[in-house]
Order: structure tokens, then sequence, then C-alpha cells
């Protein structure tokens, strides 16, 4: 799934389907970053970050607890992921 799939989701006027959108797409960034992070420690990142791994790391540890977070409420809120 990329982020061009969620789009309908997204624009949905059911509060659930753009809450599972909002689950996606951070779960899609979280991949991309931490593929990222794994060809930033293996030194084959095309690019030079002008940030440190470690802002980068930070970055998605919070991304994971933010997803915890959602994952709880759906759970609440009865919205299927």
């Amino acid at each position: 799934m990329e982020l061009k799939d969620t789009v309908k989701l997204m624009e949905n006027t059911d509060f659930k389907d753009r809450f599972k959108a909002e689950y996606l797409q951070l779960k899609i960034r979280m991949k991309g970053l931490s593929d990222m992070l794994k060809k930033y420690k293996e030194g084959t990142l095309p690019l030079k970050p002008k940030c440190s791994y470690e802002l980068l790391k930070s970055q998605l540890d919070i991304m994971e607890q933010y997803a915890r977070v959602l994952e709880e409420r759906a759970g609440i809120e009865e919205i299927e992921l």
C-alpha cells in the first residue's frame, strides 16, 4: 500500500475511515523511515541527511508510540485496522 491508496479513506465523511487512513499513512511513513535508517546505518543511502541518525531514530520511536496509541484507541472506538 502507498499513501495515494489512502486518499479515499481520508476524504470519507465517516470518522472511522479517516482514522483508519491516518493509521495506514503513519504505518507507511514508519516503514519508509525504518528502511531509511537501515540504509543510513549500512552506509548505503543514496543521499547524506543533514540530521543525525539519532534524531531520525527518535522520530521513528515517537511514531511507534503514536501508532500504539492509535491502536489502543481503535480498540476502544471499535475501528478495524
